[in-house]
Formats: structure tokens, sequence, C-alpha cells
């Protein structure tokens, strides 16, 4: 699946990185705890959220995510959008909420990080 992809699946605007929507994406998460992100996500992804504040960015750029799928209809103010341009993320917002924004997107074929638990927890 490519962001553009995602871009029809979601109906979702594209509010920054036009020129970068057939970046391929192969995993998701979505949260609006950065400390949850920061805990599990080890690969390169897209980052579904609710979530407006400049941590967001911080911590996209910090995983070398992809794309951030802001959901809900919310959309970050100009300051944070250019942050993220500046880092080269790929923005989208769409009115799905966050669950069902993660339906859409497992239905058509995008997957969740894989979580490995520490020894003796189980699943």
């Amino acid at each position: 699946m490519t962001i553009r992809d995602m871009v029809k699946v979601l109906n979702a605007s594209i509010l920054r990185g036009e020129d970068r929507l057939d970046t391929p994406v192969s995993t998701a998460c979505c949260s609006d705890l950065m400390s949850d992100v920061l805990a599990f996500v080890n690969e390169k992804t897209v980052l579904i959220t609710g979530l407006t504040n400049p941590h967001v960015v911080r911590t996209s750029e910090m995983l070398d995510l992809k794309c951030l799928v802001f959901a809900r209809g919310k959309i970050p103010t100009d300051d944070i959008l250019d942050q993220a341009e500046e880092r080269g993320l790929v923005v989208i917002a769409t009115k799905q909420t966050a669950f069902t924004a993660c339906g859409l997107l497992y239905e058509a074929g995008l997957r969740g990080v894989p979580i490995e638990w520490p020894e003796g927890e189980k699943e």
C-alpha cells in the first residue's frame, strides 16, 4: 500500500508532503499516547492519532515515521504542519474516527506494528 492508497481509503485531505504520496507503507499504529508509540513502535510506519501538538512531530522524527494521519477531523496548526514538512513527513487528515480509520486501513491490507512482549508476559 502507498500513502496515496491510504488517502483514497480514508477519503483524507493531504496537508503536507504531496510529493511523497507514492511512498510505500506496510504497517501502522494508532495512539494518542506518544509514550506508547515510543515504547512499542520499532519500524518505519504510519501513525494514526487525534493528538495535534508538537510531541507528535518529535515522536515521528525520533522513530523515522513516514506519515501522520490525523483522525476525527483534527487539523494541526500551520507551525506543526511546517515542522512535519521540514522533517519529510507526509501529513493527512481524515474525518473518520481513529477506530474506523484503523479498520478501513486494515481491511485494505495495512497491518499493525508487531509487538514483542517482554519475556514471561502473556499476550
